[in-house]
């Protein structure tokens, strides 16, 4: 199981670099001025490939997670909470794929100032899941 655990801990942290990542591209793409297509495409092309890569790094840490998860049983009220983190961290991760595809179509209203809020949302759930994993406060 610490096999298990190792990688999971891996996968995790290869998985948030990405979600930390890709919405800094899409604060960059905001930021494009009209007449520079060749960053604009520069920058697309670096955000799908990111979000190509990050999503089986994801799929193996939440599948390595629900692995432990199995092991080791599911009890205590911090495990549902972390477990409502994880589920919103994947929708989050979805999130970004419909908003780089509304990028590259050309249909994203949303304003660099924005993209920097939406930015900081896989801090905060990291800092809770940190917490909740560590701490066991329920």
């Amino acid at each position: 199981m610490l096999w298990i655990k190792a990688f999971h801990i891996v996968f995790v942290v290869s998985w948030f670099a990405g979600l930390f990542y890709l919405p800094r591209i899409f604060v960059n793409l905001a930021m494009v001025p009209a007449d520079s297509k060749a960053e604009r495409e520069r920058l697309l092309l670096m955000a799908g490939k990111l979000y190509r890569f990050i999503t089986p790094i994801g799929a193996l840490a939440v599948g390595l997670g629900l692995w432990l998860w199995f092991g080791f049983g599911f009890a205590g009220g911090w495990l549902h909470a972390k477990t409502a983190l994880v589920i919103g961290l994947v929708a989050y991760h979805f999130w970004c794929g419909r908003l780089l595809a509304g990028v590259a179509a050309g249909s994203s209203t949303k304003t660099h100032v924005w993209f920097r809020f939406f930015n900081e949302m896989p801090v905060l759930a990291l800092t809770a899941i940190c917490i909740l994993a560590v701490v066991k406060p329920f």
